[in-house]
């Protein structure tokens, strides 16, 4: 069959084909424990506090009711003042890998860069840990966020959620339970290729097959571990699968990108227009031949780079109006 997809970008194919010689794009649920047990995850405390230059601090708050409490991984620029925007970050790693150790380097820049508080939630993976497991940890630490602001020395009015990939959609699922609970009011989203959607309805949920990273394979491992037989079916909620949501509208100011050749391109460009249509102050970007996670592999590549100074330039817009 003849590829659907637009190409990839010729600087980040070349990284790509390296990358394919230590990692599939592929992954099924018994790649689960040897991608778990990669080195990649354990990651130094001199590259999370940038050799000094951030302060880490390793806290806990209640969880669910009836679960463990949630552990929150707190980084704070040397010398900050008070007062402080917070950054509420949701690790990726597609529901069944990753920890609250892994934040992408882009969100350690805007904190030193801006002057921002990164909280960082561990959250239960599946399939262990089924949902709402995940999604409830995720508010949960919200909550404690949002408790413990003034004590970390951020702003409790102003807090950012994002996340990248299953980060970025628990983000959008946190803006919505905070929105419907009457929890804390949140400042923005910045949501980076988020996971939105377990139905597979979109042309590009189902273009890739062993290609770029995290493929429809991939994303059905991801989905299976963490809804078993409901996914796709209609006992889902908006908040473990936003793309399901039907009223978007009371949403905080948003951002949302993604790569022209990645399996969440077209889920993430409805929900963006979804929220321009609920009147939700949106920015949309698709960047021209990005993979997933394109930005953390290759982060010199010019089209990293361009995609990192525009989320940077909207979280220094967001902070300087709010």
């Amino acid at each position: 069959m003849a590829r659907t997809h637009p190409p990839l970008d010729p600087e980040l194919a070349a990284v790509l084909t390296v990358v394919h010689e230590h990692l599939s794009p592929t992954i099924t649920a018994e790649d689960i424990e040897e991608l778990r047990a990669n080195p990649v995850f354990a990651v130094p405390d001199e590259a999370l506090t940038r050799n000094g230059t951030l302060q880490l601090r390793n806290l806990s708050v209640p969880g669910p009711a009836g679960a463990p409490e949630v552990s929150l991984l707190v980084l704070k620029p040397v010398g900050l003042a008070p007062g402080a925007p917070i950054l509420y970050y949701m690790h990726g790693g597609g529901m069944i890998i990753g920890n609250n150790r892994t934040v992408a380097g882009g969100v350690l820049d805007w904190a030193v860069d801006i002057g921002a508080i990164v909280v960082s939630v561990e959250y239960r993976l599946a399939p262990e840990h089924p949902d709402p497991a995940p999604i409830e940890d995720c508010y949960a630490g919200l909550l404690g966020t949002h408790g413990l602001a003034t004590e970390i020395g951020g702003d409790p009015n102003r807090i950012v959620v994002t996340g990248a990939s299953a980060g970025g959609g628990l983000a959008a699922g946190v803006a919505l339970l905070a929105r419907d609970r009457g929890g804390p009011e949140l400042l923005g989203q910045l949501l980076m290729c988020p996971m939105l959607d377990d139905r597979f309805l979109t042309p590009s949920s189902q273009e890739l097959d062993g290609e770029g990273l995290w493929d429809t394979t991939s994303n059905m491992t991801g989905w299976n571990a963490l809804l078993g037989e409901r996914r796709g079916g209609s006992d889902v909620s908006i908040y473990t699968a936003p793309a399901r949501a039907t009223d978007l509208a009371g949403s905080p100011s948003s951002f949302i990108d993604v790569g022209s050749v990645e399996t969440f391109r077209d889920e993430d460009i409805d929900y963006a227009a979804r929220l321009l249509q609920a009147g939700v102050q949106t920015e949309l970007h698709v960047w021209p031949g990005g993979f997933h996670g394109f930005d953390g592999i290759a982060p010199q590549a010019a089209l990293s780079q361009t995609a990192s100074a525009t989320r940077s330039a909207w979280v220094r817009r967001l902070l300087a109006a709010g």
